[in-house]
């Protein structure tokens, strides 16, 4: 079998999902390639491969624009298999919901969306996690892509349902999609605390940031990955409105695994019975 991982990761929780489904898989037998998305990026050649895995973060219950317009891009094909994973900071059923536009525009080009899988990873933006939180939030993933990997690996179904409810309220925070580039480009640098290192420059999955006088310029396609304010090293990157949000540096995802009683008082009871249908 052979795997490609075409992924779209702002500040590194999906990417760092996929490498360890894809090692997983590699215990199966499996040959894998991953290939990270960009706006400016064409789909790989995809001949050479049974299975095609897509991966994502999710923004307001949907699916990033910048992936929506890859998988526009894909060729058809006849039949090849397909599955989905997605990453979020909440553990709200309402996730599903990211799942049907990208499943929706894959069978349009002739794939077989086999399955869709759901992992929560630490916020990049509303609040940050504790390292606890986030420890656990990564052992409970482990656990998943171990069962994951075998469904992939064995071509086996894994159909996620979305009622009514929650294809409604996707669809309206849609929003998000066309107020993200209005709202990044009022993103700015704080003079004082900006060393112009040029990291947001770089990690800009849609080069909508450049550098003006040792100072970072956002454009007009931000669509609110966040990697650049996630990952300054000097926490000086302001995110217009949602700076209240703003959520920087890394998470150390090998500390002691928060308890119970440690989880976050927010979706408290969400992340609770994802962790204990995880561990199970």
């Amino acid at each position: 079998m052979k795997a490609l991982f075409c992924i779209f990761s702002g500040t590194g929780n999906t990417l760092r999902i996929a490498i360890r489904l894809s090692d997983e898989l590699k215990l199966h037998g499996a040959e894998t390639e991953i290939y990270n998305i960009r706006s400016d990026t064409e789909p790989p050649a995809m001949d050479g491969y049974d299975t095609i895995v897509f991966g994502y973060p999710v923004h307001a219950f949907n699916t990033p624009a910048v992936m929506l317009e890859f998988l526009k891009k894909l060729p058809h094909v006849s039949g090849k298999k397909a599955y989905i994973f997605h990453t979020s900071g909440k553990a709200l059923k309402f996730n599903d919901a990211a799942g049907i536009l990208p499943k929706r525009i894959l069978r349009k080009h002739g794939f077989d969306v086999l399955g869709e899988f759901a992992y929560v990873m630490p916020y990049n933006i509303i609040f940050k996690h504790s390292d606890q939180m986030a420890a656990r939030m990564w052992k409970c993933a482990i656990k998943r892509i171990g069962n994951d990997a075998k469904t992939i690996a064995n071509g086996e179904r894994n159909k996620v349902k979305v009622n009514v409810f929650k294809r409604a309220v996707s669809t309206v925070l849609r929003i998000e999609q066309p107020a993200m580039p209005m709202l990044g480009k009022h993103f700015k640098a704080d003079n004082e605390k900006c060393a112009g290192c040029g990291t947001c420059v770089s990690l800009c999955p849609v080069s909508n940031i450049t550098l003006s006088d040792d100072l970072p310029k956002f454009g007009k396609v931000c669509v609110g990955c966040m990697a650049c304010s996630f990952n300054c090293p000097n926490d000086a990157i302001k995110i217009s409105v949602l700076n209240g949000w703003r959520v920087n540096g890394s998470y150390f995802f090998g500390a002691e695994p928060a308890t119970d009683e440690q989880v976050c008082s927010y979706c408290k009871k969400s992340y609770l019975k994802y962790f204990h249908e995880s561990e199970k």
